[in-house]
C-alpha cells in the first residue's frame, strides 16, 4: 500500500543506518522527494559516512513526522530514475535560497525503498 501522499510536503525525514564499524545506530536530518513508497535522498558523494554505511548494511529505517518505516537502501544505477530523483528534488527545495544548481547536478542519488510500516 502506497504511503500517505501528503508525508511529500515534509521538509525532511530522519534516517538511520547502522554504523559500518560498531553497528550503532546514526541518525542524519536529510532532504527526500517521495514517489509512492520510494524516499529519494541526494548525497553529496560515495565517502558520505551514511552512504558508506547503507552501502555496508542496507537495512535502514527512516521517520516521516511521527511513524518510523523500515526500508532497504540502494544507490540509484538506472538514468531515468537517476534524473527524476534529481529534478523531484531540485523542485522540493528550489526556494531554499541558494545556488542548488551544482548539488543537483553531482550529487549521489539514494532511494530507500519501503518494506513496512507502523
Amino acid at each position: 500500500m502506497p504511503l500517505d501522499p501528503t508525508l511529500a510536503l515534509e521538509s525532511y525525514c530522519y534516517l538511520t543506518t547502522a554504523g559500518r564499524v560498531t553497528g550503532n545506530p546514526h541518525t542524519i536530518e536529510i532532504w527526500f522527494a517521495l514517489v509512492d513508497n520510494t524516499l529519494y535522498l541526494l548525497a553529496g558523494g560515495h565517502r558520505s559516512d551514511w552512504v558508506l554505511n547503507l552501502r555496508r548494511q542496507p537495512n535502514v529505517s527512516v521517520r516521516l513526522r511521527d511513524t518510523t518505516y523500515d526500508a532497504t537502501a540502494r544507490l540509484v544505477t538506472d538514468p531515468a530514475e537517476d534524473a527524476l530523483a534529481r529534478r523531484l528534488l531540485l523542485a522540493k527545495y528550489a526556494t531554499y535560497g541558494g545556488d542548488l544548481t551544482g548539488w543537483g547536478r553531482t550529487a549521489l542519488p539514494v532511494a530507500l525503498d519501503i518494506s513496512s510500516g507502523p
